[in-house]
């Protein structure tokens, strides 16, 4: 109890503080199976969360923590996961490229994905008042929270591997069929001038993402050692 009060401990009272905690909690142990009165039993899990909170110290949140994580944490947890997302860059890239490629080719095929009056409309109008629809600030704002919450989703849903590859699928899909109806119409300058800008932060912010959230489900599948 005197070792628990929060003073500075020397390294003989944390290593006596360390054998009189585990002491304490066998005994807490022993009297919870075989005598467990009431009066004891709080006293000593006071004793022996007090013991706990003096070895291991308080987390408190502090704003060299969050300078920590921005500068060091998140940018190791990026580097050491880089061959999921870099994997998930490639593939993606080439199956939108593909996408982009084959649609360009075969203007037709616009008409099976999203119709043949939808392809002019796009083409004409709607693609460039997309961006011109709403004020610059909403706009960047609707943008971001958009593949954040993509993001987000290729993260928390990670585990079941499936729900990511669908996420990527359907964006993949939508992007080159966009781009290879604006490229077959030949206004493919507009397509990329437009969304180059944007368009790289964010597929980098959901290739991480959904990289890291397949190295998450494929842990459950190949733990590794331990």
């Amino acid at each position: 109890e005197q070792l628990s009060r929060g003073r500075r401990l020397t390294a003989a009272e944390v290593d006596e503080l360390v054998a009189l905690y585990q002491r304490a909690a066998t005994h807490l142990s022993v009297v919870r199976s075989r005598s467990p009165d009431p009066a004891l039993v709080a006293r000593l899990s006071r004793l022996v969360l007090a013991a706990r909170a003096t070895i291991t110290g308080g987390s408190r949140l502090s704003w060299r923590e969050v300078g920590r994580f921005f500068t060091e944490g998140f940018p190791l947890a990026v580097y050491r996961a880089w061959p999921w997302w870099s994997g998930v860059a490639v593939a993606f890239t080439v199956l939108t490229g593909f996408l982009m490629w084959w649609v360009a080719g075969h203007p037709e095929s616009a008409s099976a994905f999203i119709g043949e009056d939808a392809a002019e409309d796009l083409v004409a109008s709607e693609f460039a008042g997309y961006y011109s629809e709403f004020l610059p600030p909403t706009f960047a704002f609707h943008l971001w929270t958009h593949n954040a919450w993509l993001a987000a989703q290729c993260l928390a849903s990670g585990v079941l591997i499936v729900p990511v590859l669908w996420l990527l699928w359907n964006n993949a899909l939508n992007l080159g069929v966009v781009g290879g109806v604006m490229i077959s119409y030949g206004r493919g300058d507009l397509f990329f001038s437009l969304i180059t800008p944007h368009g790289l932060l964010e597929l980098t912010g959901i290739y991480v993402a959904a990289g890291v959230g397949l190295r998450i489900g494929w842990s459950w599948i190949a733990p590794g050692p331990n």
